[in-house]
């Protein structure tokens, strides 16, 4: 299954490089960072230790963050927790092939912390365990496994906040990949962390015999995550998890 799981990913990976040349190249957005590509080695690292656990409920994010996936190529990652939890540490990473002055990448030693992360994978810790157990109750993943940044200050752009066919394309891939990675896993139950996920999940797994579930995002920016110093966010984070 590993061995499969792998394959599937380093084509949808050589895919999302050329999307992200074509989106530039186009003017969709300025700079778009695959850390499919340059931080490979966690990424692989991540699958190897996740996928043969056999987890059926999958939570799927968005898009990379500046501060976790796009650093380190692990969905909702944050250092210490790759660190830590998931004892992922000492393998390459390298750099994006444009990278915007004020979005630099340094990997697995990047110094801030990213919150959603340490919210949910800390979240997670605290309901299952290691990251063994983890892994055989949940598997993460990200929609689009692009970072993508706009102007000279290098805004954070979300996928939803684009528009035309090639970008339409671009999503359609990232829906395909999803489709693959559910059948592979026999994943029954996917759960959007936010709302954009959960809309992906149902237009991706229409047709597929999966259970469609929502959660709020941990986001800092994020109202509903924030409430009640965040106690609410981890009581409705719970309700979608497996047991």
């Amino acid at each position: 299954m590993i061995e499969h799981m792998l394959q599937i990913t380093e084509i949808f990976r050589d895919d999302m490089n050329s999307f992200a040349d074509r989106i530039v190249s186009n003017g969709i957005i300025d700079y778009a960072y695959n850390p499919l590509s340059y931080a490979w080695e966690p990424h692989r690292a991540y699958l190897e230790k996740s996928v043969f656990r056999r987890a059926r409920t999958m939570l799927l994010g968005m898009n990379p963050g500046p501060h976790g996936m796009g650093q380190m190529g692990i969905p909702f990652a944050a250092t210490k927790i790759v660190r830590d939890l998931l004892k992922i540490q000492n393998l390459k990473v390298s750099q994006p092939r444009r990278v915007h002055p004020r979005r630099p990448v340094t990997g697995l030693d990047w110094p801030k912390e990213e919150v959603s992360g340490t919210r949910l994978w800390g979240s997670l810790e605290e309901i299952y365990g290691s990251a063994e157990e983890i892994f055989s109750k949940v598997f993460l993943l990200n929609h689009c496994p692009l970072m993508l940044f706009s102007g000279e200050r290098g805004v954070n752009v979300t996928p939803d906040k684009l528009g035309g066919e090639l970008v339409k394309s671009m999503l359609n891939r990232c829906d395909e990949y999803l489709i693959d990675v559910v059948e592979l896993l026999q994943i029954k139950t996917v759960v959007g962390i936010g709302k954009y996920a959960e809309k992906r999940s149902f237009l991706a797994l229409q047709d597929n015999d999966v259970q469609i579930k929502s959660c709020w995002h941990p986001s800092p920016a994020s109202p509903l995550a924030n409430r009640n110093r965040g106690e609410d966010w981890k009581r409705n984070f719970r309700g979608v998890l497996p047991p």
